[in-house]
């Protein structure tokens, strides 16, 4: 079953956008609702307020936020846990962590997003 799952992360059409207006909750959320995980995202090593946008999280940190970036953050159920992850650093500097579906427990990082969301190790 898992090689056919895997197949079907390829095929699924998810699209997920983030933009540097849109507070961090609603990209939180439209995460879980595009792949089933919860997506944390951090100011330093503490969780960021979820009430900023990433325009004014790059306000509030030494590190630099790309808020003003035009590169497009495209992310697919087929995608690495690592590979997600590292694409957020590179396109706007931001420090996330894929989660469980629960929220509660960082996944792997060599999982896929759709093995993560359905709970394969």
């Amino acid at each position: 079953m898992g090689i056919l799952n895997n197949l079907k992360d390829h095929f699924k059409n998810a699209e997920f956008t983030v933009a540097p207006n849109k507070k961090l909750k609603t990209i939180c959320d439209d995460f879980k609702k595009t792949f089933g995980c919860t997506l944390a995202v951090y100011k330093g090593n503490k969780l960021a307020d979820p009430d900023l946008t990433i325009k004014q999280l790059s306000q509030l940190t030494s590190k630099e936020v790309k808020s003003s970036t035009k590169t497009e953050l495209n992310i697919k159920a087929s995608m690495k846990v690592g590979e997600a992850e590292k694409l957020f650093d590179t396109v706007f500097g931001l420090t996330v962590q894929i989660k469980d579906p629960t929220g509660k427990v960082c996944v792997d990082n060599n999982l896929t997003i759709g093995q993560a969301a359905r709970g394969e190790k």
